[in-house]
């Protein structure tokens, strides 16, 4: 049998659009699925507008997500020998020839077309013409002859048998009159030479597809199977923009989304599998067929993914969270990263993990234990620490000292037994002991908190609330 061979094969001209990453996605979950191989073609023919930013961003986007190729990456700029010789193999038999048009007169062809409420496209003026009628000297493109009469037909995976007539497709240039190949033809030359068995890509690409097979048919080499993907929309069914937020791998990335969230997320995104709704990669793998992608355009749904996200986070290995909280403590003012920050980050990472939706969540959330006394309160706070509570917190702060062991267990039996003493409730005393040591009125349970700050630590920081 065959190897399934996919490919991803974006152009470097932007950012790695969150449509294109699940392209990626699907193709490396087909590729795996069957036991194949997926593959990376960077489309960096159009030279004005591709850069090595772009590409990086490419790799960078990729390697994030886990989605690597199996084969060095492809880039098309380097093949353009191979696609010029397939041009001119058409060209000597007979199945493209030479146009000489002018800019000029393509566009009055197009002015043409239009009066008469037809498509703007060539109409083949030289496509019958006889060699001898060619000016001397003049620079030609060459363009490949669509079949005029019948009908093409794509089975499409996705989509279904999808038909155009072929008298709605013209005979478009395979190479430009400065012998650069086009698009169209270049992707259907690396697709063969790359052995790629199976084309899964956004449905914007459907008419592309039939222009592309009329080089497969004329070249004799058999076409690969499609599959055009619905694209994704934004929450309000128009097309996902700035306007809906983020669109990019790079932007969820910063946004504190960790890369196995995203990419479930997107998985479910335009496929289904029962009422499955977080899976592992190899369940993914083990689970993922073209067969359960949906017809229909899908929405982006924000609050889905943070939910998803929040899972995931929760699952997280807690080292791996800490190195990636002590990295955004570099950015924020006022927060120490020493190794001191990061042992009680440790510490808490298990409560707060528990309380966060994102990886920003997740460092603000933590940032109070590397930050220095005097604290900033914020406003809930601040209502918390009156002079009453103030009074108490100077009392407790005594019999914190007293403590041989700061262990949770010990730390919850002493702050239980004050309460008890002055007949208080538990938060009556925990709230303003949370307020005084974090600046805030939340964090994971007052007796981990407490123990990751650690005892010398807590009772400087109940100290500067006394003499503040």
């Amino acid at each position: 049998m065959t190897t399934i061979r996919t490919r991803f094969a974006p152009s470097p001209t932007g950012l790695l659009h969150i449509g294109n990453a699940r392209a990626a996605l699907f193709n490396f979950l087909f590729a795996r699925h069957h036991g194949g191989e997926f593959l990376l073609r960077i489309e960096d023919t159009d030279r004005e507008r591709s850069t090595q930013q772009a590409v990086d961003v490419i790799f960078d986007g990729l390697a994030w997500m886990g989605i690597e190729p199996d084969e060095e990456p492809v880039f098309q700029s380097s093949r353009e020998d191979r696609h010029r010789e397939v041009a001119l193999e058409l060209l000597e038999k007979g199945l493209a020839y030479k146009c000489y048009c002018t800019p000029e007169e393509l566009h009055q062809m197009r002015e043409d077309a239009k009066a008469k409420g037809l498509p703007p496209r060539y109409n083949g003026m030289w496509r019958d013409r006889d060699p001898s009628e060619a000016p001397a000297g003049a620079p030609f493109a060459v363009r490949i002859k669509a079949p005029r009469e019948g009908e093409a037909t794509i089975n499409d995976l996705v989509q279904g048998e999808v038909r155009v007539a072929n008298a709605e497709l013209d005979d478009m240039i395979i190479l430009r009159s400065d012998g650069t190949p086009t698009y169209q033809h270049a992707v259907v030359v690396d697709d063969h030479d790359m052995a790629i068995t199976h084309v899964i890509r956004g449905d914007d690409h459907l008419t592309n597809t039939f222009r592309q097979a009329m080089i497969y048919r004329a070249m004799g080499w058999e076409l690969p199977r499609f599959g055009h993907l619905p694209l994704i929309h934004g929450p309000d069914g128009a097309k996902l923009s700035k306007r809906h937020g983020a669109q990019s791998v790079v932007e969820f990335r910063e946004m504190g989304y960790l890369p196995e969230a995203l990419c479930n997320y997107l998985l479910r995104l335009g496929w289904g599998h029962g009422d499955a709704e977080i899976l592992s990669r190899e369940e993914q793998i083990k689970l993922f067929d073209i067969d359960g992608v949906g017809r229909s355009p899908s929405r982006m749904d924000y609050a889905k993914l943070l939910h998803i996200n929040a899972v995931w986070l929760r699952q997280a290995d807690d080292e791996r969270l800490t190195n990636d909280v002590m990295e955004r403590f570099k950015k924020m003012d006022g927060v120490s990263v020493d190794e001191t920050t990061r042992a009680r980050v440790a510490a808490l990472m298990p409560g707060l993990k528990e309380r966060a939706r994102t990886l920003v969540e997740l460092a603000e959330s933590a940032a109070f234990l590397g930050r220095q006394v005097p604290l900033t309160f914020n406003d809930k706070a601040q209502k918390l620490l009156t002079p009453e509570a103030r009074t108490m917190l100077g009392e407790l702060a005594r019999d914190l000292a007293a403590m041989p062991d700061f262990t949770p267990e010990a730390i919850d039996t002493t702050l239980r037994n004050f309460a008890e003493k002055h007949e208080l409730k538990l938060g009556k005393v925990a709230q303003p002991v949370r307020a005084a040591v974090t600046g805030s009125n939340t964090s994971p349970g007052i007796d981990a908190t407490l123990q990751a700050l650690g005892k010398d630590e807590t009772l400087a920081r109940l100290g500067a609330v006394l003499h503040g």
